[in-house]
């Protein structure tokens, strides 16, 4: 129950965050979505590589999307650590800041 909580926590955080922007895209309904792993895209190809590649020269890896649909996945598995979150959502920000 508090993995749950924990999870869900770490989860809403994100999505917030994505949520709140014209910028960010998500394409899972809001019912269907996964705590465990996000999936999110600028909605431009070269955008979102360039995304993931800046995002690993800060410590923030495994954030490429799947092989054939692309975009950015963001895994959030029992392990991960509020400040790795906390990194993330600062790193989304900053990101749209930049290049939005």
């Amino acid at each position: 129950e508090g993995m749950f909580v924990r999870n869900k926590s770490q989860a809403d955080r994100i999505y917030t965050v994505l949520d709140a922007s014209d910028y960010w895209k998500t394409p899972v309904e809001k019912s269907s979505r996964s705590m465990m792993n996000i999936v999110f895209s600028t909605g431009d190809a070269d955008l979102d590589t360039r995304f993931w590649k800046e995002a690993a020269q800060e410590g923030l890896v495994g954030l490429k999307g799947h092989r054939l649909v692309g975009g950015l996945r963001a895994s959030l598995y029992n392990s991960q650590s509020k400040s790795a979150v906390d990194a993330l959502v600062d790193f989304i920000e900053d990101f749209e800041e930049m290049n939005g």
